[in-house]
């Protein structure tokens, strides 16, 4: 199952409780489509560019979470029970792309001796930049000498 970022922006007068039930239901429709939610960050209250404006008048600050989840692809149509959800401003759903996660995880040996081919170019170039690839014959450089009078 790949990985999905949930960001939520609740409106800045909602409560830590009434964050912690909306965070569960989402959870729980999750672990319905045998997904599991890895990671839980709460921003605080971040001032907007712009005011979204809703029902109760217009908001300039919100609440803004993000959910780290690992469920099916079809989950993410699922969460549009969202859009009536009167605490929200605003919600989004981000694919992770080159994740890599569960047994692939663990046989992934493929960055493993990356820096050690780095270290080998690098020394091998060092040696080459002292040489300029220009200044093979010198013999032409009178053309550019100054006479003295």
């Amino acid at each position: 199952m790949p990985l999905y970022d949930c960001m939520l922006m609740v409106k800045p007068m909602v409560t830590k409780e009434a964050i912690a039930e909306l965070v569960a239901r989402v959870a729980a429709r999750a672990y319905q489509r045998n997904g599991v939610v890895t990671e839980l960050k709460s921003f605080g209250k971040v001032h907007l560019g712009y005011g979204i404006r809703k029902l109760d008048g217009r908001h300039f600050q919100g609440q803004l979470l993000q959910m780290t989840m690992m469920v099916p692809p079809s989950f993410t149509q699922e969460l549009h029970y969202l859009n009536k959800e009167d605490r929200l401003l605003r919600w989004l759903v981000v694919k992770h792309r080159d994740a890599v996660y569960g047994l692939e995880f663990i046989n992934e040996d493929d960055g493993r001796y990356e820096m050690d081919s780095f270290r080998r170019k690098s020394t091998t170039t060092q040696d080459d930049e002292d040489v300029d690839e220009y200044d093979d014959n010198d013999d032409d450089d009178d053309e550019y000498d100054v006479q003295e009078e």
